[in-house]
């Protein structure tokens, strides 16, 4: 054993740490932490005034353009040739300046198809564009 258990009166050093300071120290940090952590927010406080309650702004639904495994170009469910999507697009951007698109795509489609699409979404201004895909299992 590495302690000497013999009592010879001599002055020797004690081989154990006292633990007893450190748990005192690390309560006390955790006594102030606990107390500091609320008042660390960012939030300024104030005092809103009270007005007469409004509806919330509408949801808009968004435009879905399909392509399906033949290559058809479908926006909302109604066909159009390819060459006809970015003029379609276009006006429906002029009319909702805030278009929203979704794009489904079949996972069988030529590529080419699918570039084509997109670069017409592009040309005709559409900024907010999702691609949407199935999650895998």
């Amino acid at each position: 054993m590495a302690f000497n258990t013999k009592d010879d009166g001599g002055d020797d050093v004690m081989g154990e740490i006292n633990v007893t300071p450190l748990v005192d120290v690390m309560l006390v940090l955790l006594v102030v932490f606990i107390v500091t952590a609320p008042l660390l927010t960012n939030a300024v406080h104030v005092n809103l005034p009270k007005t007469a309650e409004t509806a919330p702004p509408e949801e808009k639904a968004a435009t879905y353009l399909s392509v399906d495994a033949q290559g058809k170009v479908f926006i909302d469910k109604q066909e159009f040739a390819v060459d006809a999507v970015e003029t379609e697009l276009k006006n429906r951007k002029a009319a909702d300046p805030e278009l929203a698109l979704n794009l489904n795509a079949d996972d069988g489609v030529q590529y080419g198809i699918v570039a084509k699409v997109m670069a017409a979404i592009e040309r005709a201004g559409v900024t907010k564009l999702a691609v949407l895909t199935a999650p895998s299992n």
